[in-house]
Formats: C-alpha cells, structure tokens, sequence
C-alpha cells in the first residue's frame, strides 16, 4: 500500500513509500481509507513540536480519517466488510472521564495516523459515517468537529438561545459555529479577513470581528450581549487572545481552552483565578462515546461540514503547506 510517512522533522521530510498491507488482529478491523484531513495540530507535528516526546519518526501522520471496512479481526462483531467508518483520534479512550491510559496513544502523533491507503483501527474506538456525509466530509469529524461538540456540549452545557463567540475560521471554530446556530444560539466570528467573515456569514453568523481592523472585539460581544457577554468561548488563539476571551465572557460563562493558534498555550491558572466566575474546562478531542453521541447530532441536525480544498494524495505536501498559509476556511481534506 501507499502511505506518507515522516522520516524527519520539518515539512521537506514528509514522503510517499510503499509498505506492507496490515492484517487485523484480535478485535481490530482493516480500513481502506477514502479521505483524511488536516488540523493545526498536524503542522506541530511534522515540526518536531508537539507535546513533550521527541518526535517518533517514522510516523504516518494525521489523526483525522474515513473510509470502509475491509477485513475484520477475530472477535469483531458489530462491523463488517463495507461499513463506511471513521477513527477516533484516541484509540484507547472509548468512554468515561479522560486520563493518562486512555489518552497515551493519539493517532497521527505517538503512534501511526490515517495519511496511507490502508489503516488498522481497534473495532471499539471505530465510529460510523453519519449517512448523508461523503467519506471527504467524515474525515473532518473525528478532532477539529468533536473538539467542538465536547467543548459546547458535552462539557459546556450549551442551550438554545445562548451565544457562541467563535474565534477565527478555523476547523473547530467553523465548527462551532454551525453546532451552535443548529442549537438554536446566535454566534460571534472574528476573523482577519472580511471574505472568510462572508462566508461564516453564509453560514448565519450573528455578528461579525474583523480583529486587524477592529482589536476589541471582546467590547463588540458585550454590546451585541447587552453588556451581559457570551455564554460560551472556544478559546483556540492561546496566551494571546485569553484575556480579551475571558472580557468578553458573561458571569458564570464557560471558557474551553481547546488551542494555541497565537503560538503559546492559555495559561489555564490564570483562566480559573478569573473574578467572574467563569467555569474554564480544557479540552482535548474526546473519547469514541463522545463521537457517536457528536455523529447522531450531526445526523439528526442536518450540519454538512465545510470543505474548503481537497488534494490528491500525491499532492499532500501541498495541503500541508496550504493549513500553513492559514488561507483556508474549513477544513483541508487529501483524497486517498
């Protein structure tokens, strides 16, 4: 099979190779995989810049994959051959609280990702495609769309008739905007560009930032709040953008630390120390429990995610090089 792997930090060290089709173990199933997509977490990876380990190479990377079951292991039996299937971004976390076990093996970064033709996933942490999404469309689910499901949802509480302030147009914040508006809320984008603040408005965003021509965007959620503040922040800027999310945020509002797009990580003690009682929750994907639950959402709502390009696979640098741009709205997806 064809498979990209990485073979040294930096972006000159991502390449194509042939290697042995897997064979599935015991309660393991064989996927050929049809789309795979990028995440921002993507770039730290392939720079030698993710977490604390040094960089594992060789590494298939990317941890965001869809495609159809094409052998099961012993002991399989609720998929079969066919079954267009998706894999959670932590193998091991299939339910209940996070912790270290359950979140030691992330795909795409401790341990192989989705970028080849063919993939072994564990049955239990696999997902089913929501039926009206194309295999280019699932392969945007698994982290940037269940990062936002689990930071609004499932640890956010949210309800209709609450604000969303969503930061940047990015996979996760695209995301949450269209979780939010199918939950009845009204949203807030920033953005530093009026034409991706077009299109979040396609997408019946309230309220629209343009931060490099107006910085206080934290005073503009006030005023459209009433002065009251939004319920709810994905904070994906980091350290740069904490304290203008933590203004714009109601009393007793929910912040989820999610990213670290200015390039620092939110210092989450200064998060919590806030004076306005505000619950802060830091979030990393979600367990395989979380992504079903995200998946009926996404069924009975209708949400299509947004494709921005797709690439070839002979053409994955350039997708790459594409998230790095930062030219994107959505999601960048690679066809395999």
């Amino acid at each position: 099979m064809k498979a990209y792997q990485i073979q040294r930090p930096g972006l000159d060290g991502l390449e194509m190779v042939d290697l042995p089709s897997p064979n599935p173990g015991t309660g393991q199933v064989k996927v050929r995989v049809h789309a795979a997509s990028l995440n921002y977490r993507d770039l730290m990876v392939i720079s030698g810049k993710y977490g604390r380990s040094p960089l594992k190479v060789p590494l298939i990377p990317l941890s965001d994959g869809a495609g159809e079951v094409v052998e099961v292991g012993d002991d399989v039996q609720e998929l079969m051959p066919g079954d267009r299937v998706m894999g959670n971004f932590f193998p091991k976390w299939i339910d209940g609280p996070p912790g270290p076990e359950k979140q030691g093996d992330a795909l795409g970064g401790s341990v192989d990702g989705v970028l080849a033709e063919e993939v072994l996933w564990e049955a239990a942490s696999v997902v089913r495609v929501p039926k009206a999404l194309s295999y280019e469309e699932a392969a945007t689910l698994p982290c940037a769309g269940l990062t936002a499901w689990v930071g609004l949802k499932e640890l956010g509480g949210i309800e209709a008739g609450q604000t969303v302030l969503a930061l940047g147009t990015g996979g996760v914040s695209v995301f949450a905007l269209q979780i939010a508006k199918a939950l009845g809320c009204s949203v807030v984008v920033t953005s530093s560009s009026d034409e991706k603040l077009a299109r979040a408005k396609e997408l019946d965003a309230d309220l629209l930032v343009n931060y490099r021509k107006d910085s206080a965007w934290d005073a503009r959620a006030l005023e459209f709040t009433g002065g009251a503040g939004v319920d709810h922040i994905l904070e994906v800027g980091g350290a740069g953008t904490l304290d203008r999310s933590l203004s714009a945020l109601k009393e007793g509002g929910h912040l989820a630390l999610v990213g670290l797009v200015s390039g620092e990580r939110a210092d989450e003690g200064k998060a919590r120390s806030n004076t306005k009682g505000i619950r802060v929750d830091r979030v990393y994907v979600g367990s395989a429990s979380h992504f079903r639950s995200f998946c009926a959402f996404v069924e009975k709502s209708g949400l299509k995610p947004v494709v921005d390009r797709a690439f070839e696979l002979a053409d994955a640098r350039k997708a790459y090089e594409v998230l790095q741009a930062a030219s994107h709205f959505g999601k960048l997806v690679v066809r395999i």
